[in-house]
């Protein structure tokens, strides 16, 4: 389901493979620490998200990340304080025009996944796309169906920042699992032409007027009619992903929806 390929423990490759996890058990990718992994358990034994992410996160680790359910926002999916109720619009959302159809995320943005995205994006551990990109491809497939999507799209960055970090974490999170599920994927279709200041510095409204006009389309007629599905790292206001879908929509695409690793949420 999730792009992966079912390599039972039970074959000679398998059983050399679980005796390595025996002798030489994974390391969490967060902590660094050493843990004991059951191959059994990506069978069932643990909830979707569990056999997803206890590969390569430890137990103490994966307790640190809080899911996001529901109740949400039915458009950004910012999750709310209570608990309890149906999923409805927030304030924001009623108030802000939101260009994009719907936003979702794995979890909150805290604990373990601060720990490693830091790690993948600034310390250039690249070898953490895989995993991440399979969180991100199972929040896919828990809010969207296959035939729902026809095009996928990572936010860009700008080819200055590109240069110096080396690649589009955004990219990276999205392009393997896409490919392995037959899902049309373009990363040149939409460009930032426009070279921002860092919205972590700005304040909502500062972020808006910051990023207005930092992206344009490459191929317009690549989008035209399509359902769109933007990917990112972090939805922390939603105001890049907004602007992306802004310009996707001028373009004549159908629809646009977001997904995202993680969401910033100012507390639960």
């Amino acid at each position: 389901m999730f792009g992966v390929r079912n390599r039972s423990h039970r074959t000679p490759l398998g059983i050399c493979r679980a005796f390595l996890d025996a002798v030489f058990p994974p390391s969490c990718v967060v902590c660094g620490r050493y843990y004991r992994f059951d191959p059994a358990d990506k069978g069932g034994n643990l909830s979707t998200f569990h056999q997803v992410a206890a590969p390569f996160i430890c137990g103490s680790c994966r307790s640190e990340i809080v899911r996001i359910d529901s109740p949400v926002c039915i458009q950004c999916g910012l999750p709310f304080i209570s608990r309890q109720g149906e999923d409805h619009l927030c304030g924001d959302c009623i108030k802000t025009k939101k260009h994009f159809r719907t936003a979702r995320a794995q979890a909150v943005y805290d604990g373990a996944l601060v720990k490693a995205i830091h790690i993948f994006k600034y310390g250039k551990k690249t070898r953490l796309a895989e995993p991440l990109g399979l969180l991100v491809c199972e929040t896919f497939f828990r809010f969207w169906d296959r035939e729902s999507i026809d095009l996928i799209i990572p936010v860009p960055l700008h080819i200055q920042r590109l240069r110096q970090r080396g690649f589009n974490q955004a990219a990276l999170l999205c392009s393997r699992w896409a490919d392995r599920n037959g899902i049309t994927y373009d990363a040149r279709v939409l460009k930032r032409q426009k070279k921002t200041l860092p919205q972590t510095t700005l304040t909502k409204k500062e972020r808006r007027k910051n990023i207005r006009g930092a992206f344009a389309l490459r191929f317009p007629q690549r989008v035209k009619g399509k359902r769109i599905l933007l990917v990112d790292d972090v939805y922390t206001t939603g105001s890049t992903v907004n602007e992306c879908a802004r310009v996707l929509k001028r373009g004549k695409a159908s629809a646009v929806d977001v997904l995202t690793l993680v969401r910033a949420v100012d507390r639960l």
